[in-house]
C-alpha cells in the first residue's frame, strides 16, 4: 500500500520547511511507501523556490506548479490526478493541520473510504471563523444529507478510487463527502489537533460564504436530481401552469356568467405569466433530460457505481 499527501500551497514560504519536516518525521515512522505532493497555487513569493529545494533533497517530493493562482479545489485536483498512492490524504499547509495526526486516519480508512478531520478544539476567531464554520457546517449537513462536524477541515483521507471518480469544480473541495455519498461510500470521522495560525496570512473569510452557499446549492442539485432534471423542473412547472390555468378559469366563468371585465385586472396577466412560466420550467426539464443522456452517452459514463463483482467471468 502507497500512501500520498496532497497539499496545496499559496504564500506559505515561511511554513513549507518547518511542514516538511514534521511530515517526515511522521511519515518515515509509518510502514506504508508514500509520497508527498506539493501543490503551488501561483504563489508570489517565494514558496515555489523553497519547494523546489526540498525536492532536490527528497526524491519522495513531487511539486506541481500551476501557472497562476486558480484556486484550493483547482490544487487539490491538481494533486489528485498526479498521485499515485492507494490511499490519499490531504490537509493544509498552513501549520494548523498536525502530521502527527495521519496515523489515526490510516487506522479508520481501513474499515471505510472516506475519513474525514474534526477540528473540535479549533484555534480561530470565534466571530470571523468558527460561528461561520458551525453554522455553513449545519446547513451543509441538513441539506446533504451527510452528517459531519467540520466540513472545512482539509485534513481527510480518501481511498483512491473515490478521487478518481470525482470532478472538482468552484469551491467544492470542502463538499467531496457530500459528493462522494453519491457512490455509496463508507464515512468516518475523527478528532484532530488545530494550532493557531503562527506564520503567514490566512486565505480564508467572510468572502467565500457567498461562494459556499452557490456552490451547496450546485451541490444538492447535482447529488438529487443529475440524472432526473425534470423530476427537478417538472412538478414546479406543473404547478404554476396549474395554478395559471385555474386563474384564468376563474375568470372566464366570471366573464362569460357573470359579464365582469377581466381585460384590465391585474390576475389575468398573473394566470397567463404562470401558464407561460409552467411550460418554460417543463421544457427546461426535458432539454436536461435530453443533456444528460448527451453527457453519459458521450463519455460512456454509467449511472451507477459498482463495489465488487463476484462469480462473473471478465475478458
Amino acid at each position: 500500500m502507497k500512501v500520498s499527501v496532497v497539499i496545496p500551497l499559496y504564500n506559505e514560504e515561511e511554513n513549507i520547511a518547518i511542514l516538511h519536516q514534521r511530515l517526515k518525521e511522521t511519515l518515515d515512522r509509518l510502514e506504508p511507501d508514500y509520497e508527498i505532493i506539493y501543490v503551488d497555487d501561483g504563489s508570489a513569493d517565494r514558496t515555489l523556490a523553497g519547494l523546489e529545494e526540498i525536492q532536490a533533497e527528497d526524491k519522495k517530493v513531487v511539486v506541481l506548479s500551476l501557472r497562476r493562482n486558480f484556486g484550493q479545489t483547482a490544487a487539490f485536483a491538481a494533486g489528485f490526478d498526479f498521485a499515485r498512492g492507494d490511499i490519499v490524504i490531504t490537509m493544509d499547509g498552513d501549520l494548523q493541520n498536525d502530521p502527527a495526526d495521519i496515523p489515526k486516519l490510516l487506522d479508520l480508512i481501513k474499515d471505510n473510504d472516506l475519513v474525514s478531520g474534526w477540528r473540535k478544539k479549533r484555534k480561530d476567531a470565534f466571530i470571523t471563523r468558527r460561528l461561520p464554520s458551525m453554522l455553513a457546517n449545519w446547513i451543509i449537513s441538513k441539506v446533504t444529507g451527510v452528517k459531519l462536524h467540520d466540513y472545512g477541515c482539509s485534513l481527510k483521507a480518501y481511498r483512491r478510487e473515490i478521487i478518481k471518480n470525482l470532478k472538482l469544480y468552484g469551491e467544492m473541495h470542502r463538499f467531496i463527502p457530500a459528493i462522494a455519498s453519491w457512490y455509496g461510500v463508507r464515512m468516518a470521522e475523527v478528532e484532530t489537533t488545530h494550532y493557531p495560525r503562527l506564520r503567514g496570512k490566512s486565505k480564508y473569510g467572510l468572502s467565500r460564504t457567498m461562494k459556499v452557499i452557490l456552490d451547496l446549492i450546485t451541490v444538492k442539485f447535482l447529488q438529487s436530481f443529475s440524472t432526473k432534471p425534470l423530476q427537478f423542473f417538472g412538478p414546479i412547472g406543473l404547478f404554476s401552469s396549474a395554478t395559471g390555468f385555474l386563474i384564468s378559469l376563474y375568470l372566464s366563468i366570471e366573464k362569460i356568467f357573470i359579464g365582469k371585465p377581466i381585460g384590465g385586472r391585474p390576475l389575468l396577466l398573473l394566470g397567463i405569466l404562470l401558464i407561460i412560466v409552467g411550460i418554460q420550467l417543463i421544457g427546461m426539464g426535458l432539454l436536461g433530460e435530453m443533456l444528460v443522456r448527451v453527457y453519459h452517452e458521450s463519455q460512456r459514463k454509467p449511472i451507477y457505481v459498482i463495489k465488487k463483482i463476484i462469480g462473473a467471468e471478465t475478458e
